[in-house]
Parts: structure tokens; sequence; C-alpha cells
């Protein structure tokens, strides 16, 4: 059996990582199920899904810094909409995050969470979670 639950993440800027554990912990309560498997999906093409510390907000601070040096937004993109840096991000980070559910709880580690990352923000975005059981 699987269970599919659609969720909206609002932004507020041009880069930023929303803790998204919340909305997880809500799906996985909704779907009942105690073992299986968690698909987390960003359908967006200048977003991503990253799982990292939730301990030091610094962690999130540099990871902007360390995203916005490999990928500066250059002027001399061709992409006229101006924000091919964060294609390039949200291709590197990844659209997508998969987690175990064992005795009815993700596992993530202790100072881990999952996050939303905004790449072209702020928007409004969609974010979906799949539960399979199994």
């Amino acid at each position: 059996m699987s269970h599919l639950k659609k969720f909206s993440v609002k932004t507020s800027a041009k880069q930023e990582f929303v803790m998204i554990d919340h909305y997880l912990e809500e799906a996985l309560e909704e779907s009942g199920v105690k073992d299986g498997i968690m698909v987390v999906y960003c359908p967006h093409t200048t977003a991503a899904i990253t799982i990292n510390e939730n301990a030091d907000p610094d962690v999130r601070v540099d990871l902007k810094k360390g995203l916005d040096d490999t990928f500066p937004n250059h002027d001399y993109y061709v992409h006229m909409e101006g924000n091919s840096d964060g294609h390039m991000k949200s291709s590197v980070v990844g659209a997508s995050e998969t987690l175990i559910i064992h005795e009815g709880k993700l596992i993530l580690g202790t100072w881990q969470s999952v996050y939303f990352a905004e790449f072209d923000g702020p928007r409004n975005r969609t974010l979906y979670v799949k539960i399979i059981e199994g």
C-alpha cells in the first residue's frame, strides 16, 4: 500500500533552507505505516530537497555561501530568466530524498533534519511525500 501527500511551502528569500520535518511527520502519522520507505520530492527546477544538520543554523549559512561561491549568478549566463545559478544548485543538490520508516518513525541521525532548499525565491512551492509500506 502507498500514500501520497502534497504540501505547500512558502519561501521568503532568494536562497534558503526550510526545515520540513513537521510535514514529513504529518504525512507519516496520517499514513499509519510502521515500516517502509518515504520519498520526499520537489517538482521545481530551481529548488531541491536535502538532509543536513539541524542543531547549528550556521551550517545552513555556510551551505548557502558555499553554493553561491560554487555557482555565482553571473550576468553572462544565456538563460534569460536570470536564475541559472538556481538551476545549477537544484541539479547538484537533487530533487528528492529517500528515508527509511522503522517501527513508525523516520530513521534520521541525531542532528539531521530534512530541508526544502530554495534557490530562486521567494516563491510558493509544492512538496510531495510518498510513503510505501513494506
